[in-house]
């Protein structure tokens, strides 16, 4: 898959986690930030819960039918990207000291999304507390 189309991947996936957010109630402070570490792809507020979110998403064939375990998107969510988010966000704490004002704490979670060729969402699945 060339670049544009899993950059394109990405940003789709990313805007249908913010919709998913967003009808739960949430704000979303901000989208693709980026750090001297990486980029951190959601950044949203959960009531006085400030969220770092990792998104991951994955793209099947239409008419495939069921989603194989192999394809799910928060599988390959492994131990060197939480690292790696935990770093980002506390770089991003560290250049927005007030952030953490009106927060009581803050929380990783992670959102799997399956779209189809066309990119209409075909299943979505959110982690609270991912780690």
């Amino acid at each position: 898959m060339s670049d544009d189309r899993r950059h394109l991947l990405g940003r789709r996936g990313e805007q249908i986690a913010a919709e998913h957010l967003r009808r739960r109630g949430w704000s979303i402070l901000a989208r693709n930030v980026r750090t001297r570490e990486g980029e951190i792809d959601l950044i949203a507020r959960d009531r006085a819960t400030l969220v770092f979110v990792e998104v991951k998403t994955r793209s099947v064939r239409s008419g495939q039918g069921s989603i194989r375990e192999d394809q799910l998107p928060l599988a390959g969510l492994g131990a060197r990207q939480r690292a790696r988010l935990r770093r980002l966000a506390l770089a991003w704490l560290r250049e927005r000291r007030g952030a953490l004002a009106s927060a009581n704490t803050i929380r990783f979670d992670a959102v799997g999304v399956v779209i189809d060729a066309r990119g209409a969402p075909l299943q979505l699945d959110h982690v609270e507390n991912a780690w």
